[in-house]
């Protein structure tokens, strides 16, 4: 009987022991990058921290077939640009291990155990949310290490209709893909033999080359990386430097200027005249690079549930919101059908709502104290009906409908870099549109959708978005009486406040805003049902706080009117009302009903004056100034309420001071620039 003997080739040296590869796990957070650790790892792995204050890590020893390998899980990892501390050490970790080049030999905060430099990467990518995941795929390929991509969770992306291409995606990338589901085990084998072939012949991955515009602008930043005396210093790619100077990094700018002075104002240089030739600052040109490669190369790789044109529709659409330097234009059209909402579809529900109840009640002119009572509940309760139905739930069903459909993400990640200038993420974008028409569900959308720092700031800002109540009196009386420039002044003069007021709040407040990456989603049709749950989340404010306090308001403000405390309260603002702003003093009373809705300012105006026509009465001047005060004045009172839950009592009131002082600031410096200018120019 002959017996069949199996070959099975080895491999001239077994890499086994010190000579076994390190690999490191290396991904964003909840990727599943630690279970996938935990699905190969022994029992009792070996828990370290990479410094003293720094991130901790597990590692242990893998067995694959005769060979075995060093696997390390790293802290998760978002992105290696704008490095935070502790992004920073995993970062150094991954380029050096612990033992750090000349730049960093000097820090003080040095390695507590010993750590060998990765060998392999492995990069834990989430398959439901790839796009996300690319972007690290491009940085970590810029270290120059062998690198095999996880492509995880694909069982969850194929239950939503994502089929990813693993070994198109491999190609363009020029590593190895691996479909994994880590919690079931499935694929884990082949992902570490990969890993190990990797180790065996390294080959680095695909060099994944920018626009042409950028590689163009960075020759002269090039030639400065790629002196010989730079690359022993850092020890790390020309290339990945290249990009952190490029990207204005903190950490290797600071150890370029320390190591080598004389090549500071060179490479400074270098970043000026390389943004000449960009649209854009070099930083925001390849962050909207990045991320556009990134999306074009997922669309390459991944079908749509089966839909031959699905892929095209989501390419064509992204090219309108996600384009690095068109997709502003998808912005706008955003903005514009926001506004399209608040001054046409809304005008028109408050012309078949509101406008016949207030017209109706107007008829109603009680004596009594009881009577008196009654017409002011009635007054709160048409307010908030012309606060709610025209101006506040076609608008927040529109924009939850944007977010349902996956659009608003898409602006939310264009607008980011702007609002990144004053200090909040691009996530509240959608909370500043909805604040055009009202500013009461944008602040209840701000504290569903964040916290801490950035709802701070964003809530207090909201108070001086310009709703529609008050665009509407701009519009109707600067219009007529200070033409349309004057209109585009008062608006341009309000984002300028905006900006202004956003930098300094950022500072009031010590807390550091974490970054926030922004999520893009598939595009999807909204489900109307989870449309209209959500707009009650975000207004049902309105019946809880707004409408007690709104009517408790009027009340007030009635009973003042009706004992004949008119003239106490034109006395008592006269400070205000005359000395300050310059106008005649039984306008006092309209500037203070004004908490209660802006539109009746203007209406209480006609009546304090006595005509519609207030150009003979008022001046340009005093119209210009008026305005200006009624856009910063305290929003309402609906504003105020809500904001009470949101934020507190103590932050509500000190924006009521805010916005009183910047109300007086603004209306005060504009009089008296307006009076110079009258009197230069007679």
């Amino acid at each position: 009987m002959k017996t069949r003997i199996t070959t099975i080739p080895l491999p001239g040296r077994l890499l086994r022991g010190d000579r076994g590869p390190r690999v490191a796990l290396v991904g964003r957070l909840q990727t599943g990058k630690s279970t996938l650790f935990r699905a190969a790892s022994s029992a009792s792995p070996r828990h370290h921290r990479l410094l003293r204050d720094g991130g901790a890590y597990d590692e242990c020893l893998v067995d694959i077939g005769l060979e075995q390998i060093s696997l390390v899980d790293l802290p998760p990892l978002a992105s290696l640009h704008s490095l935070d501390a502790h992004d920073r050490i995993v970062v150094k970790y991954l380029l050096w291990g612990d033992s750090w080049p000349p730049v960093a030999a000097h820090e003080t905060a040095q390695p507590v155990v010993a750590f060998n430099a990765p060998d392999v990467l492995i990069q834990v990518v989430d398959a439901t949310a790839l796009q996300r995941d690319l972007e690290l795929s491009f940085e970590l390929s810029l270290l120059g290490k062998p690198m095999v991509i996880a492509l995880n969770r694909v069982d969850e992306a194929r239950r939503k209709g994502l089929y990813i291409n693993a070994r198109t995606l491999a190609d363009s990338l020029g590593v190895p893909v691996v479909a994994t589901v880590a919690h079931m085990g499935i694929g884990v084998a082949e992902l570490f033999a990969a890993a190990l072939a990797a180790a065996r012949a390294p080959t680095v991955p695909r060099q994944q080359l920018a626009s042409t515009p950028i590689e163009a602008s960075l020759g002269g930043l090039r030639s400065l990386v790629e002196r010989d005396e730079v690359e022993e210093a850092f020890r790390v790619p020309w290339r990945f430097l290249l990009f952190q100077l490029a990207e204005n990094d903190g950490y290797f700018l600071q150890e370029l200027s320390c190591h080598f002075p004389h090549l500071l104002p060179e490479v400074q240089a270098a970043r000026v005249s390389a943004e000449s030739r960009l649209p854009r600052t070099l930083s925001d040109e390849l962050h909207a690079d990045r991320h556009h490669r990134a999306a074009m190369l997922f669309e390459d790789v991944t079908r749509f549930g089966g839909a031959a044109d699905a892929g095209y529709w989501q390419r064509l659409l992204d090219g309108i919101f996600l384009h690095p330097r068109w997709g502003l234009l998808g912005s706008v059209a955003v903005f514009a059908l926001v506004l399209l909402m608040v001054f046409k579809v809304s005008t028109m529900l408050d012309a078949l709502t509101a406008a016949p109840l207030m017209e109706w009640v107007q008829q109603w002119q009680p004596d009594s104290t009881a009577g008196v009572v009654g017409r002011a509940v009635a007054d709160g309760l048409v307010g908030l009906v012309g606060i709610a139905i025209p101006y506040m739930l076609p608008l927040v069903v529109f924009l939850v409908a944007l977010e349902e459909s996956g659009i608003m993400h898409r602006v939310a990640f264009v607008v980011d870099r702007g609002f990144h200038r004053i200090g909040l993420h691009g996530s509240v974008a959608s909370a500043f549109l909805v604040g055009l028409g009202c500013n009461v569900p944008a602040i209840s959308l701000v504290a569903a959708t964040t916290s801490g720092k950035d709802r701070l700031v964003a809530t207090l800002l909201l108070a001086f978005v310009p709703c529609s109540a008050r665009s509407a009196i701009i519009l109707a009386m600067g219009g007529k009486y200070l033409g349309g420039l004057g209109v585009l002044a008062i608006f341009a003069l309000t984002a300028i406040v905006l900006a202004v007021l956003g930098r300094i709040l950022t500072r009031r407040y010590p807390e550091v805003a974490a970054g926030v990456i922004q999520e893009i989603p598939s595009y999807a049709l909204p489900s109307w049902r989870d449309v209209f749950r959500q707009t009650w989340e975000r207004t049902s404010d309105i019946v809880t706080v707004v409408t007690p306090l709104l009517v408790a308001g009027s009340v007030l403000l009635a009973l003042l009117r009706h004992f004949g405390a008119d003239q106490v309260i034109n006395l008592v603002l006269l400070p205000i009302s005359t000395w300050w702003l310059g106008l005649p003093s039984l306008l006092g009373v309209p500037i203070l009903f004004g908490v209660l809705r802006k539109e009746l300012s203007l209406l209480m105006v006609y009546q304090a004056l006595g005509s519609m026509e207030i150009a003979p009465l008022l001046d340009q001047v005093q119209i210009a100034t008026f305005l200006v005060f009624l856009t910063f004045y305290i929003p309402c009172l609906s504003t105020f309420a809500v904001m009470i839950r949101t934020i507190g009592w103590r932050e509500a009131c000190f924006s009521i001071s805010l916005s009183v002082g910047v109300a007086l600031l603004i209306s005060g410096v504009v009089r008296l620039l307006l009076e110079i200018g009258r009197a230069l120019l007679p």
